[in-house]
């Protein structure tokens, strides 16, 4: 033990500060010299990263096991300008089921002093308040167990362990019908079916969209079948009818498509293990047998079930009649590529919606609206990419939104964009390739169905279907573009060493026994930044060369490493896959670095 205390590199944490205060705590302001003694775990997120959904997921269990010694910190820090509100960060801690102090960080101030670079990222301070490991994106639970339980018998043979209860308190809950609902379905009968995301059912409601007629799913995160009080969901989302007339459900944290039979509330599971699919899982196959990752939404199309997989950045499809998965669409690399499906790009694709010739589809994280033809080959109609975003009506090339998470087939052939993070419901017609906003003050619409004349949106944080009479004008508002408030990193034009540091966790080595166990790609917006050093490869290490003409960018990097633990006598090790995307803007400058360091695992030496 003392052996590996003395080969960890320490670092003295920097103070914890952020305008929007703390979340979770009662009320109470944290410093780190109150947690001295408590081996402190900052999990760096915002609320639109799926990424950060599943660390969260992940965090549970050591939270749970190592209650009395252990204190997660999440650290917001937001991407999106709505994320920078802070009614919207408390909205999220709430939505997402967070049962730890959240510090909320608008203005990025902890983000730069502990050189963060990407989201998910997770930051461990021992107990005397150092910084003693950095790990980026998701797949490094097992890896913070093992180093906690190494840090509590350090600490506590040095006395300098302090066990007891955390600072977390949580918030009264509030009286509502339906709680951060996420998707609705017009039944034939006139009623409505909406996933209840937050309390883990679904919920029908009479045609005036508010008598409860009946809750489906016992309201504890679970993932069970059988009938409505039995079954259980973990954050469900999309719904969809089937030609059987029952309905699929993404039931997103389950990673799992869920059948529900309208008539008996039996609920099956269609597709999905309940594990999280990983590089290297199958990509088709018996759809009970395939791992899926975050399923949003679903939708109708050709015949076949296609699934928004957001967790995974790409379009999936079910067939009901063979009882298969495959992939339809995307690589898994996160930006805004179109093409024939398989060599598209997605960012968090999270709402569909089908009609007779296309799958129009709601990107959120590049504020996107995109479609998918009849062949299969993928089309952007609004949005530039992963760093534009803002409120702007007019023709598509310079329309905007901001992190939109449905979209609405309207009859004239036009759709509706429940454009979330504006609070706007939205129409692109693709007739004369105009955006107009329909609505403003919808807060955070995630959805949007049509009845007759009029729209039904599902106003999320607002927890209500709200019905608006489709108008004939739209709403003329305020022009509003934005970046991403980040700021970018000073490189030297030429040449630049990019190094992904990755560390095996204790115990671990990397996998090797199948050929290479670490995987890096590069790219750059825009693509003539980058001279040399873009594609793929199994380096964890790059000389890149950059385009002095080009004065800024973003560099696009990919990297995954797997590890095993590393005990010759055991047969079948457990192995892991650690992965990141970062998306590092740079501004080229005389005597910036030639050198940037990227942390998947562990510290830069």
């Amino acid at each position: 033990m003392a052996d590996s205390a003395t080969r960890r590199v320490r670092v003295r944490a920097p103070e914890l500060i952020g305008k929007g205060g703390w979340l979770n705590t009662g009320g109470e302001q944290y410093t780190l010299a109150d947690l001295r003694g408590r081996i402190v775990v900052l999990d760096f997120w915002t609320f639109c990263c799926v990424n950060c959904l599943h660390v969260l997921d992940e965090l549970r269990e050591l939270e749970e096991k190592h209650r009395d010694t252990v204190v997660i910190i999440g650290v917001h820090s937001p991407k999106f300008a709505h994320e920078a509100e802070h009614r919207a960060v408390v909205d999220a801690v709430e939505r997402y089921g967070v049962e730890h102090p959240v510090l909320d960080d608008p203005e990025l101030a902890t983000w730069k002093q502990y050189a963060v670079r990407a989201w998910p990222t997770l930051v461990v301070i021992d107990p005397e308040g150092y910084v003693v490991a950095q790990h980026a994106g998701e797949g490094h639970a097992h890896a913070i167990a093992r180093l906690v339980e190494e840090l509590e018998s350090e600490h506590a043979a040095k006395g300098t362990l302090r066990r007891g209860d955390g600072p977390y308190v949580a918030p009264e809950p509030e009286p509502t019908v339906l709680r951060f609902p996420g998707k609705a379905l017009a039944l034939p009968g006139g009623n409505f079916l909406v996933s209840d995301t937050t309390r883990h059912q679904l919920v029908e409601l009479a045609a005036d969209a508010e008598t409860v007629v009946r809750r489906l799913g016992s309201g504890v995160r679970g993932f069970t079948d059988g009938g409505a009080a039995r079954a259980a969901f973990s954050e469900p989302q999309g719904l969809a009818l089937l030609d059987d007339g029952s309905v699929v459900v993404a039931d997103t944290v389950n990673h799992a498509l869920r059948r529900l039979d309208l008539a008996t509330g039996e609920v099956t599971t269609l597709a999905g293990t309940g594990r999280q699919w990983w590089q290297g899982s199958a990509v088709a196959g018996p759809a009970r047998e395939v791992d899926l990752s975050s399923p949003w939404d679903v939708a109708v199309f050709g015949g076949r079930v296609w699934i928004a997989m957001a967790g995974v950045h790409q379009l999936w499809v079910y067939d009901p009649a063979e009882g298969t998965v495959a992939v339809a669409a995307g690589t898994t690399n996160e930006g805004l590529v179109d093409g024939p499906g398989p060599e598209a790009w997605f960012a968090q694709p999270s709402g569909l919606a089908a009609t007779a010739d296309r799958l129009w589809l709601a990107d959120a994280e590049t504020s996107a609206l995109r479609w998918v033809d009849l062949d299969g080959a993928v089309h952007t109609a609004v949005g530039t990419g992963l760093f534009d975003f803002g409120h702007r009506d007019g023709p598509a090339e310079q329309a905007l939104f901001q992190h939109p998470l449905g979209v609405t087939a309207l009859p004239d052939g036009s759709v509706a964009v429940s454009d979330t993070y504006n609070h706007a419901l939205r129409r692109y017609d693709p007739a004369t390739g105009e955006v107009t906003t329909l609505a403003t003050d919808v807060r955070e619409p995630s959805d949007a169905v049509l009845v007759g004349d009029d729209i039904v949106v599902v106003e999320s944080a607002r927890h209500r279907l709200t019905r608006l009479r489709l108008p004939e004008e739209a709403v003329r508002v305020e022009s509003v573009a934005h970046r991403t408030q980040r700021a970018a990193t000073e490189v030297a034009p030429g040449a630049l060493k990019l190094d992904i540091i990755f560390q095996a966790p204790a115990g671990q080595k990397l996998d090797t026994r199948y050929g290479p166990s670490t995987r890096l790609l590069v790219s750059s917006t825009p693509p003539e930044l980058l001279v040399v050093g873009e594609g793929a490869g199994t380096d964890l290490s790059r000389a890149l060369e950059l385009n002095p003409a080009v004065t800024e960018g973003v560099l696009h990097v990919s990297a995954m490493a797997a590890s095993c633990d590393d005990d010759p006598a055991n047969e079948y090790p457990a192995c892991h896959v650690h992965q990141q995307d970062w998306g590092v803007p740079v501004r080229l400058i005389e005597g910036g670095t030639d050198r940037l360091p990227l942390v998947l695992a562990g510290m830069d030496g």
